[in-house]
């Protein structure tokens, strides 16, 4: 009997914690148990090949709102060339809906909803030792002879049980890793699925240590906790991040997902002494709105968040990460921009602006027609209209999202925007113009290249403000060479031939290596670009200002 847990991941670097899990809480039949791990980006055929040669008589499918279409599709074909196999489904996107599941999916035997080790693990002595029936497991929906049965949810167990899942895992290099050191979640944001399980659980602290040393010796590039609120119980973090900084390997980066407003004054004065880059955070604002924020049933101080905020950005090592979602509860555009606006002044390393998804099982999901939200019929599920916003507006945002994504996000027009922003009182307008732009030129639906970006901004800022082209021009070479030196110079680049001979004179003085570039720019400065020193948090050229001497033969050339 072989019993293969299969996994369709977004991309290769992801991993699927879930299928470890089952596997190593299973490990009593590990001669049995099978792990696949394919991408959505596969050809089906490919999966469907190894699937049909691993022999397997039982396929478990891990279901997300990511995987879901493919995962059904992969199904059908499945069971037509292997009609004695059985298949079951589990995850967050199945759990809340698996009787209606399984009358849409007649090819599925079952349904394991929620948390899922002990549910698969009986499961699994069920078909290799044959013995009792479905309707003893608890955590299941099944069917059985044509009808459909539903056990009931089976009570949380206790995180520290479930051994450790990477144990049998060789392949680190090219993979994020992901990582719980607590399950369930105190708050109850109506639009999250994490809210319906309150019941909060702590893996052993001996046992994170441990384990985080395996990583941490594995020299894994980057460890990614899931924990939904890393920081809702302050000891629990503070020892994690305390041995995280105690045993840096000096290349392992670990990523968490808090509320800064909980942060304490240990907690900061703690991460002030990290390695630049040995560390995340991602912080879910997702509005300023007061009223939003009630709606959706959440908890947050947002001037302790943004003073936080600050006071990490302050150390200049740790890269932030702050999310906005568009389409909650009394949130109009108008309040919107200004939810925009006081995030993007936090100057956040990244800014995701995000859309309701109206997950199954979550309280926005049946509070939907309270609040007039339309949404898409097919995952993910995301937010059409509600009673605030038309879809005019969401497609509006969904530019803005865009042109933040490509010029901010990116981290590739840092200098430039920093020009931009002292002529404007609020950037989202600019953000908003932009994308307008991109539509008018039909830009939008077209890939481009870096340059091509940086060309079409310039375009923009000359068509549709009053800014001075040439200085700008001049900032976004500076951000260009702050990435790479260039096998092939902008049209708008300044020429450079009148100062050849004194970079060539300052080269050889300094005994400056060719991989580095020294641009001069219109105001005169010149500016040398060290590719061999990077910033570890944005991965820029170290920039240093340096004086040229006049040369006086290009002096001559230029004056005649």
């Amino acid at each position: 009997m072989k019993i293969l847990l299969a996994a369709c991941n977004a991309k290769y670097i992801h991993s699927n914690p879930a299928v470890y899990d089952l596997r190593a809480f299973a490990s009593e039949y590990k001669e049995h148990i099978l792990l696949g791990e394919y991408t959505i980006n596969q050809t089906k055929d490919e999966i469907l090949k190894e699937i049909y040669r691993s022999g397997a008589e039982v396929v478990c499918f891990s279901c997300y709102i990511w995987n879901i279409s493919f995962v059904r599709e992969l199904i059908f074909d499945l069971k037509k060339i292997l009609p004695g196999t059985a298949f079951w489904v589990g995850g967050p996107e199945v759990s809340f809906d698996a009787e209606n599941f399984l009358k849409e999916m007649p090819q599925v035997t079952g349904v394991m909803v929620g948390e899922g080790e002990e549910t698969f693990l009986e499961l699994a002595r069920y078909y290799i030792e044959k013995k009792g029936t479905l309707a003893d497991i608890r955590g299941i929906a099944f069917r059985e002879n044509g009808e459909i049965f539903h056990n009931g949810w089976r009570e949380v167990m206790d995180l520290s049980r479930v051994p450790f899942a990477y144990e049998q895992t060789e392949d680190f290099a090219n993979r994020i890793i992901y990582y719980e050191s607590s399950r369930g979640c105190p708050f109850s944001c109506s639009y999250c699925l994490s809210s319906i399980d309150k019941k909060l659980r702590f893996r052993n602290l001996e046992l994170v240590k441990k384990e985080l040393q395996f990583f941490l010796d594995k020299k894994v590039p980057q460890v990614k906790f899931v924990d939904r609120t890393f920081n809702c119980k302050h000891d629990h973090a503070m020892e994690i991040w305390k041995y995280i900084l105690e045993h840096d390997n000096g290349v392992t980066n670990f990523h968490f997902e808090i509320s800064a407003d909980l942060l304490r004054e240990e907690e900061l004065e703690l991460m002030s002494r990290m390695r630049p880059g040995l560390i995340q955070l991602e912080i879910g604002v997702q509005s300023t709105n007061p009223d939003t924020i009630r709606a959706i049933h959440r908890n947050m101080d947002l001037k302790k968040l943004e003073a936080s905020v600050a006071r990490v950005k302050s150390f200049g090592n740790i890269h932030q990460h702050l999310d906005l979602i568009a389409g909650l509860p009394c949130e109009d555009y108008e309040s919107f921009r200004r939810s925009f606006e006081q995030v993007y002044r936090m100057k956040p390393d990244q800014l995701q602006l995000g859309f309701l998804k109206v997950l199954k099982g979550s309280s926005m999901y049946h509070e939907a027609q309270k609040y007039e939200i339309l949404y898409k019929e097919k995952e993910p599920y995301e937010v059409l209209s509600t009673a605030w916003l038309s879809y005019e507006d969401i497609l509006k945002l969904k530019m803005v999202e865009s042109m933040v994504e490509v010029y901010y996000n990116s981290g590739q027009f840092r200098k430039t925007l920093s020009w931009i922003e002292m002529f404007y009182q609020e950037m989202f307008s600019f953000y908003e113009s932009l994308g307008a732009y991109y539509e008018e030129k039909g830009y939008e639906e077209i890939s481009h290249s870096r340059l091509r970006r940086y060309e079409i901004l310039l375009e923009f800022l000359k068509e549709k403000t009053q800014l001075p082209v040439n200085t700008a021009s001049q900032h976004m070479v500076y951000d260009l060479y702050l990435r790479e030196k260039l096998k092939k110079r902008p049209v708008f680049a300044m020429d450079q031939k009148p100062y050849e001979a004194s970079v060539r004179n300052y080269r050889k003085a300094n005994k400056i290596p060719k991989t580095a570039h020294i641009e001069v720019f219109g105001d005169g400065s010149a500016v040398l670009f060290d590719y061999e020193v990077r910033d570890l948090l944005t991965n820029n050229a170290r920039a240093e200002q340096i004086f040229l001497e006049r040369n006086p033969v290009n002096d001559i050339e230029t004056e005649a």
